[in-house]
């Protein structure tokens, strides 16, 4: 009885956290999922559907990548309070509002400018600080704010990690990308040295090089 109550009920941010917290050991990482209203940063349409754990249309071949996957890579980015952390492929904003609620200081690029006009709003709704938007190529990233604690990528490259991000990468930090169909997560260590390692098979829009 009680569980078909809650089927009547639907998707909810409580049983969306839930389902997660199965897969996301990190409770900072669910916490900041908790706090985040998905429901503000997906187009007001899919809005019955915005505590499902898919990814959603946004328009224009875009989506809102799905919160296991952005709980998963925020887990691997580590963000700690203070981080400067550079978000690639800001789309609806909500991976960046994810990140800002961990407590970093986030610049995001996006290289279209309606989606990023679109992301401010979102963010502005939902009260979201510590987000700076910036439209441009994301494969370049954003030299004048580097080096980053950690770069977050929410677009599939399709070889290899665009070498501006890599230059852009502290000493100690971390950044996870798609390429291809495989989530790669690069470590540069106190020496300087890179480290990678494959997190797994996802799928994403493609990351493009150049402005909208």
């Amino acid at each position: 009885m009680r569980e078909s109550m809650l089927d009547a009920m639907g998707p909810t941010r409580e049983r969306l956290i839930a389902d997660l917290r199965r897969h996301v050991g990190d409770e900072r990482v669910l916490a900041a999922l908790a706090a985040v209203p998905r429901d503000l940063f997906v187009p007001p349409q899919r809005r019955r559907a915005a505590w499902v754990n898919e990814a959603l249309p946004l328009g224009g071949g875009q989506t809102i990548s799905q919160p296991l996957v952005v709980a998963h890579m925020a887990e691997l980015l580590r963000v700690r309070e203070g981080d400067r952390v550079l978000d690639v492929g800001t789309g609806s904003g909500y991976h960046a509002a994810v990140l800002a609620q961990l407590g970093a200081r986030v610049w995001s690029v996006e290289r279209n400018p309606e989606l990023s006009a679109r992301a401010r709003e979102n963010l502005a709704a939902a009260r979201v600080e510590g987000v700076e938007l910036i439209v441009g190529d994301g494969t370049l990233g954003h030299p004048p704010a580097a080096p980053y604690d950690a770069i977050n990528v929410a677009a599939s490259a399709r070889d290899a990690v665009p070498p501006a991000l890599l230059d852009q990468l502290g000493h100690g930090a971390r950044l996870v990308i798609p390429v291809g169909e495989r989530l790669l997560l690069v470590g540069r260590d106190a020496d300087g040295a890179l480290h990678h390692a494959d997190a797994g098979g996802v799928r994403f829009v493609p990351l493009v090089p150049g402005d909208a």
